[in-house]
C-alpha cells in the first residue's frame, strides 16, 4: 500500500524545518529557520495505518465496529470504506518445506485452495471456482516443490502434481481414505464382503510402523482373493445396459487399492511427514469458518478479503499488514472518439434549417 511519507522540509524553501510547539488543538507546530514560516503537518500515512489497525482488528476479532472505532458503529464504517479495497498478499520467501499440506474451502460460490507447512505456517492460497488441475497448479507454481505433500486426493490434483510437482512423494491422508470407504459403504455395509472392508480401512489409522503397514497389505491382497469377484459381476438393468452389480462396493474397493498401488497411503513411515490434513482442516479452516460465522452477512467479496487477511495476519505481524497490502487498480479511462470534421451528414437531433418551428398567421394558419 502506497503511503506518503512525512518529510521534515518547508514547503517555501526547502529548508530543514523545527519544531516550534504546539496548537491549542496539541497538534505539533513545525517553523523555517530560514524563511521563519510556521506551519502544521498531516500524517495520512500514519491516520491510515491506524485506520487499518483497528479494521483489522475488528475483522480478525470478536468485538464490534463501535468498539474498535471508538466511536459509533457508521463512523467506524465511513473511516474503514477504503480498507476493502486492498488487496493482501503473502510475502515470497522462497523457502523450501519438507512437507505441505493441501486442502479447499468452498466459500459461498468461491473455492479456496490453501498450503500449509508441517509446522503450521500458512505459505500461499488461490481462489478457484473448484478444485480444477489448473486451479491447483495456479497453487503449486506459488510454492517451491517441497520433498513431501500432504492430500485427501480431491479432483484434479493427481493430474497437476504430474505437471507442477513431479518429484513430490505424495501422502494421501489417512483419515479421508476411511472416510471415502464409509461414504460408499456407510457405517452398517449390508454385504459381507463390505462389512470386512471397511474394517481394513479403519485400521489405516492404527499403523504405525513397517510391520504393521505389510500386515495391512497382506490383509487388502487377502480381501482381494476373498471377494474380488464381486467387484466384476454385472446386471443387466431395465434399461436394457449391463452395470456392475456390486457398484459402491467397487469404488471403496477402488480407493484403498489405487492408494496402495501408487504407495501413497504409507509415505509417512520413509519421511516422518503429518499423516492426515487435520493440522490444516481442523486449524486454519475452522477458524475460517468460525470467522465468516461471526461475521454473517458479508458480501462474497468482503468474505474474500477477510478471509485473506486472516491468512496474512497469522503470519505478519498487525502492524506491518499493510506493507502487504495492494491499492485497487486504477480504472482505465474511456477513449474518447473523435468528432468528424465537417456537418453531420446524419443525425437524430433536430435543426431549424428543416423549417419545422416556422409559423405565421394565427395558430399557425396562413
Amino acid at each position: 500500500m502506497d503511503l506518503s511519507s512525512n518529510l521534515a522540509s518547508c514547503l517555501v524553501c526547502g529548508a530543514p524545518l523545527v519544531k516550534n510547539g504546539r496548537t491549542t488543538a496539541g497538534t505539533q507546530r513545525w517553523r523555517c529557520r530560514v524563511c521563519g514560516a510556521s506551519s502544521t503537518r498531516r500524517r495520512p500515512d500514519v491516520a491510515r495505518r491506524q485506520q487499518l489497525r483497528r479494521f483489522l482488528i475488528w475483522l480478525t476479532g470478536t468485538s464490534t465496529q463501535a468498539d474498535a472505532g471508538g466511536g459509533t458503529g457508521r463512523s467506524f464504517r465511513h473511516e474503514t470504506a477504503w480498507c476493502w479495497h486492498l488487496r493482501p498478499r503473502m510475502p515470497v520467501t522462497g523457502e523450501i518445506h519438507d512437507a505441505v499440506l493441501v486442502d479447499g474451502i468452498r466459500i459461498g460460490s468461491w473455492c479456496l485452495l490453501i498450503a500449509l507447512s508441517s509446522t503450521g505456517r500458512v505459505i500461499s492460497w488461490q481462489w478457484s471456482a473448484g478444485e480444477s488441475t489448473a486451479a491447483w497448479e495456479a497453487l503449486f507454481d506459488q510454492v517451491p516443490p517441497p520433498k513431501v505433500i500432504v492430500t485427501d486426493g480431491g479432483t484434479g490434483i493427481r493430474s497437476a502434481l504430474a505437471r507442477a510437482w513431479p518429484d513430490t512423494a505424495v501422502q494421501r491422508c489417512i483419515f479421508h481414505l476411511p472416510m471415502n470407504v464409509t461414504r460408499e459403504l456407510t457405517r452398517n455395509p449390508r454385504l459381507k464382503a463390505g462389512r470386512a472392508l471397511r474394517q481394513i480401512a479403519m485400521r489405516l489409522s492404527s499403523v504405525h510402523d513397517v510391520d504393521a503397514a505389510i500386515e495391512w497389505r497382506l490383509m487388502l491382497e487377502a480381501w482381494w482373493q476373498q471377494f474380488g469377484h464381486l467387484t466384476k459381476e454385472r446386471t443387466l438393468y431395465d434399461n436394457g445396459q449391463f452395470g456392475f452389480t456390486h457398484h459402491r462396493l467397487r469404488k471403496a474397493w477402488g480407493v484403498l487399492h489405487q492408494a496402495a498401488e501408487a504407495g501413497h497411503e504409507f509415505t509417512f513411515l520413509e519421511h516422518g511427514n503429518p499423516h492426515t490434513t487435520s493440522p490444516l482442516e481442523g486449524g486454519v479452516n475452522a477458524q475460517i469458518r468460525h470467522l465468516l460465522r461471526h461475521h454473517r452477512g458479508m458480501t462474497i467479496e468482503h468474505r474474500r478479503r477477510a478471509v485473506e487477511w486472516f491468512l496474512l495476519l497469522k503470519e505478519v505481524p498487525i502492524e506491518s499488514a499493510h506493507e502487504y497490502a495492494d491499492p485497487p487498480a486504477s480504472p482505465q479511462p474511456r477513449p474518447v472518439a473523435e468528432k468528424p470534421d465537417g456537418p453531420a451528414l446524419y443525425d437524430t437531433s433536430l435543426d431549424a434549417g428543416e423549417r419545422l418551428w416556422l409559423r405565421s398567421g394565427w395558430a399557425g394558419h396562413k
